[in-house]
C-alpha cells in the first residue's frame, strides 16, 4: 500500500519547507497549501490526502476555519487532522478540539516528534 499523502497548510514558505523535509525523510508523500483556502481546494480534489498539518493563523482562511469546514464534509469526516502552530492558547485548542482536530504540535517542533504523531494518528486512521 503507498503511503497517504500529507497536506501542509501554512502561510510561512520556511516553515512549509521544514515540516516537508521532515516528512519527506521520513517516507512520506506531501502537499503543500499557502492557507486554508488552498488546503480545503486541495483536500476535495485530492483523494490521496490522508492526513493534513496546519496553522492557525493565516490570511484568507484560518486553520480552524478550514477544520470546521473540513468537519462538514462527511466525505472528510475521518481525515485527521493537526495543528500545528506557535498558539497555546487554551481557548484556541478547545475550539480546535472542538472541531475535531486531532493533535496539537507547537512551533517550533522537533522533527522526531512530528514523524512519530504523524506515525502514530495515521496508524489509527
Amino acid at each position: 500500500m503507498a503511503a497517504k499523502k500529507i497536506l501542509v497548510v501554512d502561510d510561512s514558505v520556511s516553515v512549509r519547507q521544514q515540516v516537508t523535509l521532515a516528512l519527506v525523510q521520513g517516507g512520506y508523500g506531501v502537499v503543500e497549501a499557502g492557507d486554508g483556502a488552498d488546503g480545503l481546494e486541495k483536500i476535495n480534489r485530492d483523494t490521496s490526502i490522508g492526513m493534513v498539518l496546519c496553522d492557525i493563523n493565516m490570511p484568507r482562511m484560518n486553520g480552524l476555519e478550514m477544520l470546521e469546514a473540513v468537519r462538514r464534509d462527511a466525505r472528510h469526516a475521518s481525515l485527521p487532522v493537526v495543528m500545528l502552530t506557535s498558539e497555546g492558547q487554551p481557548a484556541l485548542i478547545d475550539r480546535a478540539k472542538k472541531a475535531g482536530a486531532k493533535g496539537w504540535i507547537v512551533k517550533p517542533f522537533k522533527a522526531d516528534l512530528l514523524l512519530a504523531a504523524v506515525k502514530k494518528l495515521l496508524l489509527a486512521a
